[in-house]
């Protein structure tokens, strides 16, 4: 699958249900791999008022569907969020 296909996808936190937006930037190694990547809320309005990165490994992916893709966040680790 490339980054382009995963960005149109939600991103949704299993333990909450809370949709952390969409995928807008990627780390990735020297072999190709995903290291991790940065998601924004999509609404408009989100972004005015609450400009918040969030920077999710990729190994906390559970599942990527036809339409989201669901992360496991453990709870002692707080999604890294970055003010713009």
């Amino acid at each position: 699958m490339e980054i382009s296909e995963m960005q149109t996808k939600d991103i949704i936190d299993l333990d909450t249900g809370d949709n952390l937006g969409r995928i807008i930037d990627a780390e990735i190694n020297e072999k190709g791999q995903i290291i991790n990547f940065t998601a924004e809320p999509k609404h408009f309005f989100k972004r005015l008022f609450k400009s918040n990165q969030s920077t999710i490994l990729f190994t906390n992916i559970a599942k990527i569907g036809s339409d989201v893709i669901l992360v496991n966040i453990p709870k002692s680790v707080d999604v890294t969020s970055e003010k713009i």
